[in-house]
């Protein structure tokens, strides 16, 4: 295969491989180091590149694999949850009824989906964002991951079940801090 054709297939990927390899590893430098390594090893590695197999998956393979072989990624693989065992999207909101509170209250709801995301293993972390974020298809998650359909179906349940105790555990605690005023009644 030519570099040209690698280059005008693999470029548009830059951005998503770079989001996800940020999401992994939590900092801006090694996700740059990280796609790095990714494109040098996949330009490397183009000969084996089977033409009209799925590119995307390929390059996140790569990535995944790069990743876990790093210093952060075994790190974070070594890091285990000890419960091993949908919130409602948020609408978007027009221009003339954004208010100051509304956009306090969506940065807090991002920030603790971030906080709960950051927090799941490494193996549970990559299936949500590959398949929420990334938009990826069960068939494509289980090409990155290389594993059977149903270990993505099976491991994407228990990553969003965490994601949702995480979230709920969260607003409990906050909720049982709240303290509830009674109006007298006249």
């Amino acid at each position: 295969m030519n570099p040209e054709f690698f280059e005008s297939a693999a470029m548009p990927l830059f951005d998503q491989l770079y989001n996800f390899a940020h999401w992994l590893t939590g900092d801006r430098t090694d996700a740059e180091d990280l796609v790095q390594e990714t494109y040098a090893k996949a330009l490397k590695g183009f000969r084996s590149f089977e033409e009209g197999t799925n590119l995307r998956a390929w390059m996140y393979r790569i990535l995944r694999n790069s990743f876990l072989t790093s210093r952060a990624g075994l790190r974070s693989q070594n890091m285990m949850a000890l419960d091993d065992d949908d919130d409602p999207e948020l609408e978007v909101a027009t221009s003339h009824s954004v208010t100051p509170e509304l956009l306090l209250l969506q940065r807090e709801s991002e920030q603790k989906v971030m906080t709960a995301l950051a927090s799941m293993p490494v193996h549970y972390r990559e299936i949500v964002l590959l398949c929420e974020i990334e938009e990826m298809s069960y068939k494509e998650i289980a090409q990155v991951l290389a594993v059977p359909i149903g270990t993505v179906m099976s491991r994407l349940a228990r990553a969003r079940k965490m994601l949702r105790q995480a979230l709920t555990t969260k607003f409990a605690e906050k909720a049982s801090k709240w303290t509830v005023i009674k109006t007298p009644s006249r």
